[in-house]
């Protein structure tokens, strides 16, 4: 089926596809079977908007063929770092390898998800997949269309020795996994397996856009490196989803841009060069010290 592609690149994600699609239709069916909640001012748990769902499902499908582009461009990378640089070469056929780069993506998965709430260049090409307000199977397929950061991120697996191939395919698996935690009708699970994987209620704290939830469970697999570097939070009510400003439209281009535009006006307008920087590279929300500067601009959206 994808015998045109390097082998590398043969995405499993593409298979599970027919599996999104069912999941996808199971949900919905039991959003439309199941009331809506009285006295909120938000969609009831697990619900589905036409609108939402559709600019979630077009920029998945967007993200299959950008997705490809950023790792055909990184195969050349890897491929390099593995033959010429690594110090030894994993066997891409022995189950320890897979374990290793397993383990070893997630934590590099960890931390390039906190980059992405905490550096505003990199939260610009991440925000998309928060834009949501509604938290269902629809949103986990809201991803974005860069994904340069990730690339960069994973060059210390070949750097060690871990073959392209199998750098790929863990984190195919990395992103199946993910799928299903984007789900409502799941409450809290067994006690020793929330402890230690990421779960329904740990990934709703992270999509929440309340002051308590901002910043937590960036785990993608194992929710023990949140717990290890201080991160996690406990879900005790149900969030509010989406961004703390609301981009407010359903235009795929626009809510995969709009955050670079943003930047890019408040570079423009800064007072000083320091001021540009931290736009750039500084947390979302960030703006000059009202205090030693006159000149400032209006805040951009917080990660949520």
């Amino acid at each position: 089926m994808f015998d045109f592609l390097p082998a590398a690149m043969r995405d499993p994600t593409i298979v599970a596809i027919p599996f999104f699609v069912l999941m996808l239709g199971l949900e919905v069916f039991a959003a439309w079977k199941l009331e809506r909640e009285d006295g909120d001012d938000r969609p009831a748990k697990g619900a589905y908007d036409f609108k939402d769902s559709r600019a979630s499902l077009l920029m998945g499908v967007v993200s299959i063929g950008t997705s490809a582009f950023w790792q055909f461009i990184a195969l050349f990378a890897y491929v390099a770092l593995f033959t010429y640089v690594a110090p030894w070469q994993l066997p891409a056929n022995a189950w320890y390898t897979w374990v290793i780069a397993f383990v070893a993506l997630d934590l590099l998965f960890y931390f390039s998800h906190r980059i992405s709430h905490r550096v505003r260049v990199v939260w610009a090409t991440h925000q998309a997949h928060h834009s949501s307000e509604y938290y269902n199977f629809a949103t986990a397929l809201r991803q974005k269309w860069n994904g340069t950061a990730g690339i960069i991120m994973w060059l210390p697996l070949p750097l060690l020795g871990v073959p392209p191939a199998v750098v790929f395919g863990v984190y195919s698996m990395n992103l199946l996994y993910q799928f299903w935690v984007h789900t409502e009708r799941i409450g809290t699970m067994w006690k020793p397996f929330e402890f230690v994987m990421n779960t329904p209620s740990h990934h709703r704290v992270h999509h929440g856009r309340d002051a308590e939830y901002l910043d937590r469970n960036y785990g993608g697999v194992f929710i023990l490196w949140d717990r290890l570097f201080g991160t996690f939070k406990q879900e005790t009510f149900r969030p509010h989803y989406g961004l703390t400003k609301p981009v407010e439209t359903y235009n795929i281009w626009t809510l995969q841009t709009h955050e670079y535009v943003t930047m890019g006006r408040d570079v423009r307008h800064a007072p000083t060069l320091r001021a540009k920087l931290g736009y750039i590279f500084g947390p979302p929300g960030w703006a000059p010290d009202t205090t030693t500067s006159p000149t400032t601009t209006a805040p951009v959206d917080a990660a949520s």
